[in-house]
């Protein structure tokens, strides 16, 4: 990695040196060239120009003296070879050769363009001198009229060795100095690739878990700011994960002491934290990174589990491992997309649960028994008693009665807690149960001048529940609102909607103050204990509503004020 960060530095520096270099040794040269071209051509015309008054006098014959002689002394002494062309064509003189070997030069381009008064330069090869020359002409005007061409002309075999030489110094000049940037480039690269490496390898023992690593301040600028800035980040983190390591001690520690089982699952279902407690009820030693199904053999656990997950909402049941039985509750924690699976070990309550009912339903039914047939001897004795011995049987008789009357409802409530029970399920006219209770509370009612009231619209459907269970239910409400209203009324109200059965049952009795409302549905629970025992009651009824309300999968509420009256309403569902 240090390598390469240097590398791809130093190529980085060297390709644009390479790239500029190799821009000034291909491009300078052209425009050299064009550069010289451009300054000979004009210092051919500046000279041609001072040759100019001379050469026209030879033209015109007002100098004396032969004009070949002139042009030849003079291109020795300036090294330029001057010729003189006639309009016709015709070589006059010519410093390098004797015009009458020469031919016609009419139709050279400069020629051609001086004759019509203009200055033209062209480079091109001498059929004459066998090379390569560089022309400039200018008309010799006299009068108006061109009279003659005034050439000079500069071997170019000259100017390409001067092109070479310059060429050659710019070679050696352009590779000192990428050799000098190059060496620049080794250095700066290490300069800037040097703190780089220094920060790599902090950031190494860094995720090794070292975070007492420091990276030196001595540099300046950016590259200090940036030790300073990666300094006081590890120091972050060195609290922070001491912080986090806290924390996960103190979770442990947690965790070790619950004494419910519980497990944390991924996305995936595979198990990511577990406690002691886990793993003694799962069997398992490390369950970590294993699918839940895998460690916890019970379908109606991994029921909960994927009912969970499915639904986004919290789950919970029983369930059943070995011979255990746990109440599994699974709770989503949103943030990390995980699910919290507790296990509470329930087999000691729900044994002393079936011991506490089998006691109930043997006692029940062993009481059940000696009462009838104690209630059947009292009223044999009430036939013969005596008049002052009435009160004292009538009173034994009451008192059977609620005997009786307790341990029926007892029955029932344990029926109704057997586990796995399910009611039988028809289709029920609820309206006319409810009228057949009604009647059976009419002298009751009477005797107490209370009104009975069925308000129930046409229409109702058909309620799928079990009959007698659902007569239950209205006869412990009905029996209920009656014995505790003693003026006003009681209504019995049903309607359906949004797929629900409802059943009210409002009377205009004494009410039920605020706190014993949450325990009305308890069993055994009265609020006025007094006036229960008096009118026979057995603290039962309720609780046998609120069961056969759930085992339908219903639901029960109550609202009350203490003088004003009690409304119950049981909520069933329609499928």
């Amino acid at each position: 990695m240090k390598k390469t960060l240097f590398l791809r530095v130093f190529l980085g520096y060297a390709g644009v040196i390479l790239l500029l270099s190799l821009a000034v040794i291909l491009l300078a040269p052209p425009a050299m060239r064009r550069h010289h071209v451009q300054e000979r051509s004009l210092s051919l015309e500046r000279m041609a120009r001072l040759l100019e008054g001379q050469v026209m006098s030879f033209v015109t014959g007002a100098a004396p003296g032969s004009l070949q002689e002139f042009v030849q002394d003079t291109g020795r002494r300036i090294g330029t070879r001057i010729s003189v062309i006639a309009p016709d064509g015709v070589v006059l003189g010519d410093s390098e050769r004797d015009p009458k070997d020469m031919e016609n030069h009419r139709y050279r381009p400069e020629i051609q363009a001086s004759l019509r008064g203009g200055t033209q330069m062209s480079i091109r090869y001498s059929s004459t001198l066998k090379t390569e020359m560089m022309y400039l002409g200018i008309p010799l005007v006299s009068e108006g009229r061109v009279i003659g061409v005034l050439r000079l002309s500069y071997f170019m075999r000259d100017f390409e060795a001067l092109m070479d030489s310059l060429r050659g110094d710019m070679l050696t000049i352009v590779g000192s100095v990428t050799l000098v940037a190059f060496i620049l480039a080794f250095f700066l690269a290490r300069s800037v690739t040097g703190p780089v490496r220094e920060v790599i390898d902090a950031s190494k023992r860094v995720a090794s878990g070292d975070f007492d690593v420091t990276v030196s301040q001595r540099r300046s600028g950016e590259f200090r700011d940036f030790a300073r800035g990666f300094n006081a980040m590890t120091g972050r983190l060195k609290d922070m994960f001491g912080e986090i390591r806290l924390q996960n001690e103190e979770i442990r520690s947690i965790l070790a002491s619950i004494q419910d089982g519980l497990c944390v699952l991924d996305g995936d279902g595979r198990i990511v934290l577990s406690n002691a407690t886990f793993r003694r009820l799962a069997e398992v030693d490390t369950p970590d990174g294993r699918h839940f199904w895998e460690v916890v053999r019970s379908s109606s656990a991994a029921e909960v589990v994927r009912t969970a997950r499915d639904t986004g909402s919290d789950g919970f049941g029983e369930i059943s491992v070995g011979d255990r039985i746990y109440a599994c509750r699974v709770s989503r924690l949103v943030a990390a997309d995980r699910l919290v699976v507790t296990f509470h070990d329930v087999t000691e309550f729900r044994s002393l649960e079936k011991t506490k009912r089998d006691f109930v339903v043997n006692v029940s039914h062993e009481l059940k028994t000696p009462l009838t047939a104690i209630k059947g001897f009292l009223e044999t004795m009430e036939s013969g008693a005596e008049a002052d011995n009435h009160a004292a049987l009538e009173i034994v008789r009451r008192n059977t009665d609620r005997l009786i009357a307790i341990v029926e409802d007892l029955l029932d409530l344990s029926q109704l807690e057997t586990p796995g029970m399910r009611p039988e399920r028809v289709p029920v006219d609820v309206r006319v149960i409810a009228e057949s209770i009604l009647k059976l509370f009419e002298r009751p009612a009477e005797e107490k001048k209370l009104g009975l009231f069925l308000e129930a619209p046409e229409g109702l459907p058909a309620l799928p529940a079990d009959p007698v269970q659902l007569e239950g239910l209205l006869l412990n409400l009905v029996d209920n609102a009656v014995k505790y209203t003693e003026k006003g009324s009681v209504r019995v109200r049903l309607s359906a909607g949004e797929g629900r059965f409802l059943i009210e049952v409002a009377d205009t009795g004494i009410g039920i103050d605020a706190d014993h409302q949450p325990h009305v549905f308890e069993r055994f629970y009265v609020a006025d204990k007094s006036r229960s025992k008096k009118l026979g009651g057995t603290g039962l009824g309720l609780a046998i509503v609120k069961h056969i309300a759930l085992a339908h999968g219903g639901l029960v509420s109550l609202k009350s004020r203490v003088g004003e009256g009690t409304t119950i309403t049981v909520s069933l569902p329609l499928e």
